[in-house]
């Protein structure tokens, strides 16, 4: 490591370990990577360092010789470049695609995580608003009908509509086809009801669904705003085959 704590590599260490004896051969595999390094955007200086290396001669002697200090994007760029015929260059080319591939793997599971998740925490909220319409309306037989009128603000669209786009079977619930943004959207605008609802002790049909059409009125007008149009979104993969896969 460096005094600041970067961590790096030196190229001749690095050159015997690639399988590569003579330093002018292994400096072309480098040039190779500082050129992949640039036109990736970015800084050659920030990944290949210049420096001297004393070495010991057969005389007792020694001289200074160039050297490099690498970065581990540089070792991965170098070992990307190298002779493919090399049993240590190919060995590292084959690993290196593996970890990718694995490291997509991963990246598309905590995506599905993150999506089961909001699917949860979205169930877990309209819970919550079907008991407070309970609460202050004195049954939640309107809970279905609050929860269209959001729907209805928020995509422009009835959730028929949308289950008919998205083809959502009948008996299944929109959000289970729902992306995760729109999960999220439907959760953020029913917890503001819920709160306003309780704040100021609404305590009819109509006053509840007037505060969740403005909610998600809201919602989709930040949407919106930021060039997301929830009802052009494509469906998702149905969320129970999901949490099954996870």
């Amino acid at each position: 490591q460096t005094e600041g704590g970067v961590e790096y590599w030196l190229a001749r260490d690095i050159q015997y370990l690639l399988g590569y004896a003579k330093w002018d051969n292994f400096f072309n595999v480098v040039s190779k990577a500082k050129t992949a390094c640039e036109v990736s955007g970015h800084q050659v200086a920030d990944h290949f360092a210049d420096v001297g290396k004393m070495v010991d001669l057969g005389s007792g002697s020694q001289r200074e010789v160039d050297d490099l200090m690498l970065t581990r994007y540089a070792c991965y760029l170098i070992a990307q470049n190298g002779d493919p015929k090399k049993q240590e260059i190919a060995f590292a080319q084959t690993y290196f695609a593996i970890q990718t591939r694995r490291a997509e793997l991963i990246e598309q599971r905590l995506l599905e995580a993150e999506r089961v998740s909001a699917r949860r925490k979205l169930s877990s909220t309209e819970k919550e608003l079907s008991q407070v319409i309970y609460e202050q309306t004195g049954g939640n037989e309107d809970f279905a009908l609050i929860r269209s009128k959001g729907d209805q603000a928020l995509f422009g669209k009835t959730t028929l509509a949308m289950k008919a786009q998205w083809k959502v079977p009948d008996n299944r619930p929109l959000a289970d086809f729902a992306p995760t943004i729109i999960l999220k959207a439907k959760d953020f605008a029913t917890e503001i009801t819920i709160f306003n609802a309780r704040q100021h002790a609404m305590q009819t049909e109509s006053a509840i669904s007037s505060e969740h059409i403005t909610n998600n009125q809201a919602v989709r007008k930040t949407l919106l705003e930021r060039g997301i149009r929830p009802e052009t979104l494509p469906a998702a993969e149905d969320v129970k085959k999901v949490e099954r896969r996870l």
